[in-house]
């Protein structure tokens, strides 16, 4: 599998092999225990620091920004995490629905031991000021599925994949924080039927494009004859 054209390997190391990267990787080992207790907070993050044995100097290379920097940190950890799982699939072999299912599986599935703490990330976001990296962030896990996937669109359904997809994401990611069982089957039935109410919507709209261009066609001609063009 690849990333806009780099192996994922070379991918992932590129983005994990500097000194700033290396201190963020050890807070955000430590970072996930301290959220769940202390919240998304810059206690939480003092606290990861401390446990990670780095200093005032090394924290501020490693996150400039503060707590906000663990943000994406935490995200992109799991992105890894999926594309890894979906670079394990026989993804030629199976259905477009299928593909996508997995793909967000995988995605909870990584953050499966950080739940807490992906419940706090998720409540810090959810600030009206912080709304723009809120859908920063799914956009980009999205993208990253469709990436994988194979997408090559570059009209307008390129925008429409991904937001659609990054509705789904947040939406199953609601289903699950309020899913307590062992197998989080119910939060997977949730997943299938958003996932088949997206399909069913594009086969609507592929139905509807013919109406659609007739309509505009006959809107050009009515023009035409109007105006006399």
């Amino acid at each position: 599998m690849s990333i806009d054209g780099v192996p994922l390997e070379a991918y992932l190391f590129g983005m994990t092999n500097t000194p700033s990267a290396r201190f963020r990787a050890r807070i955000l080992e430590a970072f996930p225990a301290h959220a769940a207790q202390l919240g998304w907070t810059d206690a939480a993050l003092r606290a990861a620091v401390a446990e990670a044995g780095l200093s005032e100097g090394e924290a501020a290379l490693a996150c400039p920004k503060g707590v906000f920097d663990l943000f994406d940190a935490f995200a992109e950890r799991a992105d890894e995490a999926m594309l890894a799982g979906l670079d394990d699939l026989d993804l030629p072999n199976m259905r477009i629905r299928d593909k996508v299912r997995a793909a967000v599986q995988l995605r909870l599935e990584a953050q499966a031991p950080y739940k807490e703490a992906a419940r706090a990330m998720t409540r810090a976001l959810a600030r009206p000021t912080r709304a723009p990296e809120a859908a920063r962030l799914l956009w980009r896990t999205a993208d990253h599925i469709w990436r994988a996937l194979g997408d090559k669109s570059t009209d307008e359904n390129f925008y429409s994949k991904r937001t659609i997809l990054s509705g789904v994401l947040a939406s199953t990611y609601a289903r699950w924080f309020a899913d307590d069982s062992a197998d989080h089957e119910p939060t997977w039935a949730f997943l299938d039927a958003r996932i088949e109410n997206v399909m069913q919507f594009e086969k609507l709209k592929a139905q509807m494009k013919p109406v659609s261009e007739g309509v505009q066609s006959a809107v050009g001609i009515a023009a035409r004859f109007r105006y006399g063009r």
